[in-house]
């Protein structure tokens, strides 16, 4: 009975995948087309596989399915992280999340993110990714940090710090940009604004206001 009651939570779960990718994708034409030419649906799929296997405590199986989902996709999961609900991978290659790496609901990563350490700490050394967050393409989010609700992380962005929520993070290191840039939301890569171009207008016109005191 209970055999029975895993398998069908973990049919449910796999069709809430594939429903949640074709609500996030405008590209996919067909439920087929996720089966068999999404990698980051089976790099998600593989990863359930092998992270119950872990918390069944057997041993070498679940990160040689994590390797193999690697070598397969381009998508490294370990099979330690705890990702929550309508997680999406968008293309995915170069995509690494660490062991103790937490993901909540509604999360979605572009290609080439690293959810990952900062050198040989112990216990909860990746970060903590809380709901609706977007992470941009080669992204990289390292050490035992926390990124906000509904947070979005702009493309190339290296964060090494918390980040509150509803917040917009871009540069390296990544600096905090207060600015919602959402449509329907999702985060629009080409109009998260620059912070160290903002400081340098800012600038700009102050010293045009004190030449123009100056002359008169």
């Amino acid at each position: 009975m209970f055999e029975n009651l895993s398998i069908v939570r973990g049919i449910k779960t796999v069709i809430s995948d594939i429903k949640n990718i074709r609500e996030k994708d405008p590209a996919v034409k067909s439920v087929i087309e996720i089966i068999l030419l999404y990698p980051g649906f089976h790099a998600l799929l593989m990863y359930r596989i092998a992270h119950k296997l872990l918390k069944w405590h057997i041993p070498f199986i679940p990160r040689f399915i994590s390797q193999l989902a690697r070598f397969l996709t381009g998508i490294e999961i370990h099979p330690g992280a705890k990702i929550g609900k309508n997680f999406f991978i968008d293309h995915g290659m170069g995509v690494v999340i660490g062991e103790t790496t937490i993901i909540g609901d509604n999360v979605l990563l572009y290609q080439g993110v690293t959810l990952g350490g900062t050198g040989k700490d112990v216990g909860k050394r990746h970060p903590t990714i809380q709901d609706c967050v977007t992470i941009g393409a080669g992204a990289k989010v390292l050490g035992n940090i926390t990124i906000g609700e509904s947070s979005n992380i702009g493309a190339g962005s290296v964060v090494i710090d918390n980040v509150p929520i509803h917040s917009t993070v871009v540069g390296i290191p990544g600096r905090i940009v207060q600015q919602k840039v959402y449509i329907q939301g999702q985060l629009q890569h080409n109009r998260i604004p620059d912070p160290i171009t903002c400081e340098l207008n800012r600038l700009k016109y102050e010293v045009q206001d004190l030449k123009e005191k100056i002359n008169n």
